[in-house]
């Protein structure tokens, strides 16, 4: 029920219906995701994304290509697959201590509000302790799109433990991933 309503043209059933029948179809979409996990595989059909130019803010001039984004749209299956298996990865990381105690991303209860306020904090604290402080920032909004999946799923097997299954259903997941792009005409 927390998906958009929207739909992608990959889904074979509008999203709309999807959450009207919910209650009819929740076993089925339980049973396709546990078999996903199970397996250690996720089907070719969600790793197939239709991408859309969209503007990067309202206004700006769109006959200007550098105003647009690429946004990836996936099957609603696809987001489902991946929030669970989000939530069970974020629920074992925290529950064994294995996310760094200052990371604000992909946590409850924290954001880029709570990570500004560690940072005032700590130019504060070292004010008052009249020691000089230094903030370097540095952009990494497309730092994934440049990660080694090798060094990823080796690290994820070292440093935190994941193995077997989940390892192999992540493999699959960033792996043979397809794309198509679709431009509406003016």
């Amino acid at each position: 029920m927390k998906s958009p309503v929207k739909s992608c043209s990959l889904d074979p059933v509008p999203r709309f219906l999807v959450r009207e029948f919910v209650v009819v179809l929740l076993p089925y979409l339980t049973s396709m995701v546990n078999a996903s996990l199970q397996q250690g595989r996720l089907p070719i059909s969600q790793k197939h994304a239709v991408v859309v130019p969209l503007p990067k803010k309202a206004g700006l001039d769109t006959s200007d290509l550098a105003n647009f984004q690429p946004v990836s749209n996936l099957t609603f299956m696809s987001k489902v697959l991946e929030r669970a298996v989000a939530e069970q990865l974020n629920s074992y990381l925290t529950g064994n201590k294995l996310q760094p105690r200052n990371q604000s991303a992909y946590r409850k209860q924290h954001s880029t509000k709570t990570a500004l306020l560690q940072v005032w904090s700590d130019f504060l604290e070292a004010a008052d302790s009249r020691r000089v402080s230094l903030l370097c920032l540095i952009d990494l909004s497309a730092a994934f799109d440049c990660v080694d999946h090798e060094i990823l799923l080796e690290r994820l097997h070292i440093s935190f433990g994941l193995e077997d299954t989940v390892l192999r259903w992540i493999r699959c997941y960033l792996s043979d991933r397809t794309q198509h792009g679709r431009v509406r005409r003016q």
